[in-house]
């Protein structure tokens, strides 16, 4: 089922909503133009509709969140019959046997598949709670305040995250505020990279160090995927120098890259792991989850808790996550996502552009990098596309630094007709900005 290709994007009352959400909300927050922005109102699979009945399919998975598509029935289930008997508990003084559960697959899916023993969690609402989880983890176990991370990494934006932020333009605005306890390492694209890397390490101060932070496919980033070897590289490093290696896997997790995390295409294994997104497939919860010697550092609880929130362990967020980490534990949604992924992948790089520097990512986190003749980024070219794609039918993000990476992150039961379309939209799209003529290979 594909959509119409639509004409007047957005319709009338989106364009009634965001004049009335500029009002009212910060005007920092939801971009607003001419061709932005659209309300969504219904969704369904790698389907969504808005508020003037037109139809889009969904290329973001709203941030990663519904790989297993949106409003599955299953996961719809686990939060309608969880939020008719409790909406809300006391997650860290009154828990549900949720949160055990919950608490309980995070250990059996990540460090026990692994080999590792029985890991630890601390649950979250958001991804970069649970990345300041990580750090703080790292500082009660090591004593040392220092954070290790990479240009253009992405780990959330509360004051904790940014110690590990690497995107300047989200960081710069409140440096003054954040503890100048960072070091950054340049992120390797190729194996030279890796031997870059390898002096920088060699050159770093660890004695202040405590955390080491990375994705091990960078996410917003650009779609990052590191030469082989990186990984084992700061496996090894953080071990020699007593640090705390922390994988976020908050947008890389739960079958994203055509493996449950995306650190087994190296089969090395962090400290402590960051989880969110589609771990409930709908909700706000996310998780630090670790191996249980560096999680058992902090003090047992004497009554109060050192670390928590309010809706830790909330039982309807938490009801989704059990169902939908029981979903992601059959080894055929993997299997179907690397299809996807190379299918994918395949009919992007057969599109004949001089825009297109290079198609790269794994499973279906795929970016397409747009460059102009001249190697010149071209987010200038990158965020007026997204408009247009939104005009015929498809809802696309891009990323990167500088917004010249177009991201394919899409749920993972996306059909090949679906990705097909947004394909030959993209070409026909391409080819009027390039000036050029592209061959349609569909």
């Amino acid at each position: 089922m594909l959509p119409e290709i639509q004409t007047k994007i957005p319709g009338p009352r989106s364009v009634e909503l965001a004049a009335e959400l500029r009002k009212y909300e910060s005007h920092n927050v939801t971009y607003v133009a001419d061709d932005w922005p659209v309300f969504w109102e219904r969704a369904k699979g790698s389907m969504v509709w808005d508020v003037d009945g037109n139809r889009y399919i969904d290329m973001t998975s709203a941030f990663g969140v519904a790989g297993l598509g949106h409003t599955h029935e299953k996961l719809q289930q686990a939060m309608a019959e969880q939020s008719a008997v409790l909406m809300h508990g006391m997650g860290d003084v009154h828990p549900t046997a949720l949160k055990m559960q919950v608490c309980k697959k995070l250990s059996e899916l990540s460090y026990e598949r692994w080999g590792q023993g029985t890991a630890k969690t601390v649950l979250a609402n958001s991804g970069f709670e649970a990345v300041e989880t990580a750090i703080k983890t790292a500082f009660i176990a090591t004593g040392k305040p220092g954070v290790l991370h990479f240009n253009n990494g992405y780990h959330g934006l509360g004051y904790g995250a940014l110690l590990a932020g690497g995107f300047d333009k989200f960081r710069g605005p409140f440096d003054p505020q954040i503890a100048p306890v960072r070091q950054v390492l340049d992120f390797p694209r190729e194996s030279d990279g890796l031997e870059q890397l390898k002096a920088q390490l060699k050159e770093t101060q660890s004695s202040e160090l405590g955390a080491l932070v990375v994705e091990p496919i960078q996410g917003r980033g650009g779609k990052v995927v590191p030469p082989a070897g990186f990984l084992q590289l700061l496996r090894d490093w953080c071990d020699a120098n007593a640090v705390v290696l922390i994988f976020d896997e908050i947008y890389t997790g739960f079958n994203r890259t055509g493996k449950m995390f995306a650190c087994e295409w190296e089969g090395v294994f962090p400290d402590l792991l960051c989880v969110g997104k589609a771990l409930s497939g709908g909700y706000p919860i996310s998780a630090c989850v670790g191996r249980s010697e560096v999680m058992d550092k902090w003090p047992v609880s004497p009554g109060e808790a050192l670390h928590t929130s309010t809706f830790l362990g909330n039982p309807v967020g938490c009801a989704m996550a059990v169902e939908a980490l029981r979903m992601h534990a059959d080894p055929l949604v993997a299997v179907n996502v690397e299809r996807q992924g190379d299918e994918l992948r395949a009919m992007l790089r057969d599109v004949d552009s001089p825009l297109i520097h290079e198609v790269r990512g794994r499973g279906l986190m795929i970016g397409v990098e747009l460059r102009h003749p001249d190697g010149r980024p071209a987010g200038d070219v990158a965020g007026p596309l997204l408009g247009k794609m939104l005009e015929r039918g498809v809802v696309m993000l891009a990323d990167g630094p500088e917004g010249n990476i177009l991201a394919f992150t899409p749920p993972f039961y996306i059909t090949l007709g679906e990705l097909v379309y947004v394909v030959q939209q993209l070409t026909e799209l391409l080819r009027d900005a390039s000036g050029s003529a592209l061959r349609l290979p569909y």
